[in-house]
């Protein structure tokens, strides 16, 4: 009808994780979309970079100005597990949506973050709020978290450029998972390449088309993984908000190129993808 204004919703995800079946021992993910992850850690829950909102940006009145979501997240907040710790790499608008948060807000939640960050949540309003820069770290049950060194910015509004930026490295008796965050290349990963290798190495691979002084080439991201010794890859940071240039399926498709003849290395392909770690 002439003067109606049309709304175009996010298309749907590929599929939804049925995180009830996942027992408490082992490893277990599912992409719920851009860079939020939800794992499993032998019987621990963690949320990474939680965006649920249709939109991410700046909140003027009752509207947001920023960047429209192009496919809805695999499960809504809702429909999530309780969550046991929120990790979050940096204060940028697509990985530190407050709106979520907020939602997100109860005694039992514990948050790790990135330094300088805190103030732009209600840190009373959760269990524990912790800050870590790269190299620290902190204990929250049988996981430990690590920040690690990465290649990217921490400002949310430009000014404030003195906020922190971190990828983790997160640990417990049997398991070592890899949370890339945000990162254009680097050689940093190589350092927590043990004896142990990495079960799962959360890795952004999209988002470099002009932008690659910021984001890593999905080629650079397998290299990277693999130089932190990753034995399986679930790759995240693509085909949910328009960032950059590149065609929206092009990141997958030159991340399971670079895989080579190991393409099953490559855990989740689409927005609501779930798997399981022997």
């Amino acid at each position: 009808m002439a003067g109606k204004r049309c709304i175009t919703l996010p298309a749907a995800p590929g599929g939804r994780p049925r995180w009830e079946t996942w027992p408490d021992k082992g490893l277990h993910a599912a992409w719920i979309g851009h860079s939020t992850v939800l794992l499993k850690i032998d019987g621990v829950t963690v949320l990474t970079d939680p965006v649920f909102s249709d939109r991410c940006g700046v909140r003027l009145a009752f509207v947001t100005i920023g960047l429209k979501r192009l496919v809805a997240p695999a499960l809504d907040i809702p429909r999530l597990p309780r969550i046991d710790v929120i990790l979050l790499s940096h204060a940028h608008m697509d990985h530190f949506d407050r709106p979520s948060l907020r939602a997100l807000e109860g005694r039992g939640v514990t948050v790790v973050t990135a330094r300088s960050t805190s103030d732009l949540l209600r840190a009373r309003r959760y269990h524990r709020v912790h800050e870590i820069g790269w190299g620290e770290e902190v204990r929250v049950g049988p996981l430990t978290f690590r920040g690690l060194r990465v290649n990217h910015w921490g400002a949310r509004m430009r000014t404030d450029t003195y906020r922190g930026y971190n990828g983790y490295l997160i640990e417990s008796a049997r398991r070592r998972v890899l949370f890339g965050g945000d990162t254009a290349d680097t050689r940093e990963f190589r350092h927590i390449r043990g004896a142990r290798p990495i079960d799962l190495a959360l890795m952004p691979i999209g988002a470099y088309n002009p932008w690659i002084y910021a984001h890593c080439t999905p080629e650079q991201a397998m290299r990277m993984s693999n130089e932190a010794g990753a034995e399986h890859l679930l790759p995240i940071h693509h085909q949910t908000f328009r960032l950059s240039r590149e065609p929206y399926h092009e990141p997958i498709e030159r991340f399971l190129d670079a895989a080579g003849a190991h393409t099953d290395r490559v855990l989740t392909r689409r927005v609501g993808d779930q798997a399981s770690v022997n």
